[in-house]
């Protein structure tokens, strides 16, 4: 590991609705590892893609503040938090997102396009074990290869960190395997920090450390002394 990537204090994000004010985080401090593989582990409503979405820029907390390595993300204007985004961070989502008119090829170039530097399409895909489906479109790929589409997408840029929200929630467990497999390997052997959440505890096995969220707050903090491939975890 590297030091540390990310780091918030007192983080807290509130929605205001007809019922009143949801606390989707409340006053939450920590911290993630540069190179590691996170996982968010909890259930639905418990606070984790709230915390993806201040990470990953998309959204602001209402209180606390929340760095990624030197930078105060809480007090960045809207353009450089878009900039933010393109230079630093790959989404990985749990629907695909991919432009349906477009090749495997386009929907990543779509992404070198903007990136400052990125990777050629054909050598992100060929990352993810596409090289050989470049000019297929969605609909004549499977739910795994489009994510694994997205996956190039998002690594296409070279992105210091991938924040992942349920990448597997729409594949059966052979196909979200694989998928993990590709996230797994581009942790291992590119060292991208990789943030993960799901509801599923057996991934957890997989990730150097396990932040588990309940109502909005950090539950607790495991660390993994020898983590498992994802081949190796019983689904």
């Amino acid at each position: 590991m590297a030091g540390t990537i990310f780091r918030a204090v007192g983080l807290s994000r509130v929605y205001q609705t007809g019922g009143g004010a949801v606390h989707a985080l409340d006053g939450i401090d920590l911290e993630i590892e540069a190179g590691a593989l996170t996982v968010l582990l909890g259930p639905s409503g418990s606070g984790k893609s709230t915390l993806l979405n201040i990470l990953g820029g998309l959204d602001r907390p209402s209180a606390g503040q929340v760095w990624f390595r030197q930078t105060d993300l809480t007090g960045l204007r809207d353009r450089d938090l878009t900039r933010y985004r393109r230079d630093h961070i790959g989404f990985v989502f749990q629907f695909y997102n991919l432009v349906a008119s477009l090749t495997a090829r386009e929907n990543v170039q779509l992404v070198t396009d903007v990136a400052p530097d990125p990777m050629a399409p054909a050598d992100a895909l060929g990352l993810v074990g596409l090289g050989h489906r470049l000019d297929h479109f969605p609909a004549e790929l499977s739910g795994g290869e489009q994510q694994r589409v997205a996956i190039a997408r998002a690594l296409a840029k070279r992105p210091d960190v991938l924040l992942c929200d349920e990448p597997t929630g729409a594949l059966d467990s052979a196909t979200g395997g694989q998928v993990l497999q590709v996230l797994d390997d581009v942790n291992r052997d590119l060292g991208t920090a990789t943030v993960i959440i799901t509801h599923n505890a057996a991934i957890r096995e997989m990730a150097h450390r396990v932040i588990r969220f309940h109502d909005g707050r950090i539950a607790g903090v495991e660390a993994n002394a020898t983590r498992k491939r994802p081949d190796e975890i019983a689904w």
